[in-house]
């Protein structure tokens, strides 16, 4: 992704402000709070009231592949915004209702309908490229209402990189025309010679239809009801009439409920750690978007609503143990879109794996680099890593031979391409000024830096990224050696084995206690104490004696802040615990350290991290974790600190409760002897009981409960189905 705020750059000369290209400003606090629904290519932001572009500071819009199709539809009563009462989301992310009430209403001077005496319900949801809204109202005075309802709506059809800052010289040309007493149409032909066009159709017919708005007279006698319907079509063709509101909120709620049918299904004794879960639960199923290639989580909202390969990866991994489906569909669609030529402005080379792809004009138009960009030096090795745990968890040798030569191809890159000065490190440097400057995960320009403060120039081999090749290379030994490939399966576990003594002597910092960084183009290691060490653990390339140093590290106090551990410590030159990446606490990040410390039998440090985490989810709104959060000190009886424009939801934040819980039971799948173990399990003091129904490993499924008792659990099987086994394994 990319960084969302300037940074101050540390230097011997008066500092200045440098802005990362495609950065996201922040220029305002948002007036009201906003809300997200999304179905496939198509999402929607609206305001608390159910508004778009009402008040300032949000991204409001109904946006399809990169465009926007709405920039303004709000009502009002008498030309005065009603009174919000409430405003919900359903625990299925299915549809947002929200509640009004009128203000009072004067005309020459006259109170003709006091505040309070009208109840508006409006009620909205997406399906397939529409946005539907039903706009209910009731009379609970006791004489007749008279009033007019308006709903004013607009569109600049923007790009989302316009939408997020970025400005143009040049666009194409808008119009808008009437099709009827009851429909308009919005259209815009752009300087990519693409048609794009927004249909609005309103049920019953208006008292008045403009281009721009739409105005129902009403005259309601005492607990009288009426409703109208409002629905936009991005693309859509004029006829026939959109599918009824009541049908297509019944169908898309059928396909959400489809759609999950297989997956685990997770119960605590912890009703907030519950609702934790059903609101992770609801917003992955929400970002899931049905491709050519299978399922894909979108990263995340606004900004993110695409394919991100580093995200799809991690967040399928970390979803593997209660859904392996997701791996299948991220694997088959970054495989299908594997680069095959050298293009330096998309940063693509023969083998690279996907970062981003986007479908707006100013991709189409490479004023963007990102119709399909490829810079990032992780997306690669977290293929092959994907691909083996998939087929670990799975026994699927169907998709693994499917797959293979894109492994290959993978292989084939980190070992060349990925290496271009040969030193056996897997590095990265943009092509072209266009693209990224940091292609790891934390790729804002100031996020590789030395002691001093220095920005990393060059060539860079981050640490975590050689952690990523030693375990994929680990795990397509095995899938070679499924294949009866014996001799690549030997040469695969060499390379890994060489790799991680290489490693430990380039990368390892004896006075820190930890491991760099980075390297940067001169070879000089990044001393500098970040949270990429913690993800070192999660690979297992990390050498068993300086494991634990290194977890001890990341769980003092200038690491821990009471919420999470901070990408960096408190302390290094460039902290700042309000930043992207250098002081703040990042989900996704904490639950890969917590898989790291349960591999190396540090269950008290995933408990102690896991209980931080719940805590923070609890004061989040709708109990969400969102993309992240400032790296403050925990305080008693307040709450963490928010990060203005984090995505919420993100799928890997989304994620984060599921594999902090697969750390904490141990969880592992052996695919070929159907036997599912829990290694050194241990449940933090908040859990006191998990459940655990339709555990799946190959055609067979159990159901099974696990009760803490102190520091010790102990396994109750419920129910099995098919042949599987579970047991527990205590190793020290």
């Amino acid at each position: 992704m990319i960084a969302e705020v300037t940074q101050l750059v540390k230097s011997h000369t008066p500092e200045q402000v440098l802005e990362s290209p495609f950065y996201i400003p922040m220029t305002g606090p948002a007036t009201r709070p906003r809300r997200s629904l999304k179905h496939d290519d198509t999402f929607i932001v609206l305001d608390s009231h159910g508004d778009i572009g009402a008040s300032a500071g949000g991204p409001d819009g109904l946006f399809n592949a990169d465009t926007r199709y709405l920039s303004r539809l709000e009502m009002v009563l008498d030309d005065v915004q009603p009174l919000l009462l409430g405003s919900n989301l359903r625990d299925d992310n299915s549809a947002l209702t929200v509640d009004l009430s009128n203000s009072d209403v004067y005309r020459n001077g006259r109170l003709v309908l006091q505040k309070d005496t009208l109840h508006i319900m409006r009620s909205m949801f997406l399906w397939r490229g529409t946005a539907y809204q039903r706009i209910a109202l009731q009379n609970h005075g006791d004489r007749p209402a008279s009033f007019d309802l308006s709903l004013l709506f607009d569109n600049d059809f923007a790009d989302l990189f316009e939408v997020r800052g970025e400005h143009r010289s040049r666009r194409g040309t808008g119009s808008s025309r009437l099709l009827g007493p009851a429909e308009v149409v919005l259209e815009y032909k752009g300087l990519d010679g693409e048609g794009r066009s927004t249909t609005l159709h309103f049920d019953p017919r208006p008292t008045r239809l403009s281009v721009n708005s739409a105005t129902y007279h009403f005259e309601l006698a005492p607990g009288e009801t009426t409703a109208l319907f409002v629905a936009v079509s991005c693309n859509k063709a004029m006829t026939p009439k959109p599918v009824s509101f009541f049908r297509g909120l019944l169908a898309h709620r059928r396909e959400m409920r489809r759609a999950s049918a297989c997956a685990t299904s997770i119960e605590t004794s912890n009703n907030i750690f519950n609702e934790v879960l059903c609101r992770a639960t609801a917003d992955l199923n929400m970002l899931m978007t049905d491709t050519p290639q299978g399922r894909y989580p979108y990263a995340g909202i606004p900004w993110y609503s695409t394919t991100f390969g580093r995200d799809g990866l991690i967040t399928a991994m970390q979803m593997l143990w209660v859904d392996p489906r997701i791996a299948r569909g991220v694997l088959r669609r970054l495989a299908f879109f594997q680069a095959r030529a050298v293009d330096p402005l998309a940063d693509a080379e023969p083998g690279k794996i996907l970062h981003e792809m986007r479908g707006g004009e100013m991709a189409a138009l490479r004023e963007v680099p990102f119709a399909q960009y490829y810079g990032s030096v992780d997306s690669t090795p977290l293929f092959v890593l994907l691909a083996g745990l998939y087929v670990e968890r799975t026994g699927d040798e169907e998709t693994l031979a499917e797959l293979w030569p894109a492994i290959e191809a993978a292989l084939e890159w980190i070992d060349v391409s990925g290496d271009p000065d040969r030193d056996g490190f897997v590095e990265y440097r943009r092509a072209t000024e266009q693209g990224l400057a940091n292609q790891g995960w934390k790729d804002s320009f100031d996020a590789v830096f030395h002691a001093d403060g220095q920005l990393a120039e060059g060539c860079i081999a981050l640490a975590e990224v050689q952690g990523y090749v030693f375990a994929g290379k680990r795990l397509a030994a095995r899938c070679a050696r499924r294949l009866g490939m014996t001799d690549r399966a030997a040469s695969l576990e060499a390379e890994a084995l060489r790799l991680a003594e290489r490693f430990e002597e380039a990368f390892w910092c004896e006075d820190l206690g930890t491991y760099a960084l980075a390297l940067d183009g001169a070879k000089r290691p990044c001393r500098v104490r970040t949270s990429n060490a913690g993800q070192l653990l999660f690979t297992g390339i990390v050498r068993t004696d300086r494991a634990r140093r290194v977890a001890a590290d990341l769980m003092s106090h200038k690491f821990f802040s009471g919420w999470g551990i901070r990408t960096v410590a408190k302390g290094e030159a460039r902290y700042n615990p309000m930043s992207y990446h250098d002081g703040s606490i990042w989900p996704h990040d904490n639950a890969l350290i917590a898989l790291g410390f349960a591999r190396y039998g540090l269950k008290h440090s995933v408990a102690h991290l896991f209980k931080g985490l719940f805590d923070a989810a609890s004061y989040m709104d709708l109990r969400r974790l969102p993309e992240l959060f400032c790296g403050f000190r925990r305080e008693r009886r307040r709450g963490p600190v928010l990060y203005p424009v984090a995505c919420a939801p993100q799928a890997w934040a989304s994620a984060t409760p599921f594999t902090l819980l697969e750390a904490a039971l141990g969880l592992e799948f052996d695919a070929d002897r159907g036997e599912i173990r829990l290694r050194n399990p241990r449940l933090p003091e908040f859990l006191n009981e998990v459940l655990l129904r339709d555990l799946r490993l190959g055609s067979s499924s159990v159901d099974l409960r696990v009760r803490r008792h102190g520091e010790e659990v102990s396994l109750e099987v419920l129910r099995t189905r098919g042949q599987i086994q579970v047991s527990i394994v205590l190793t020290h």
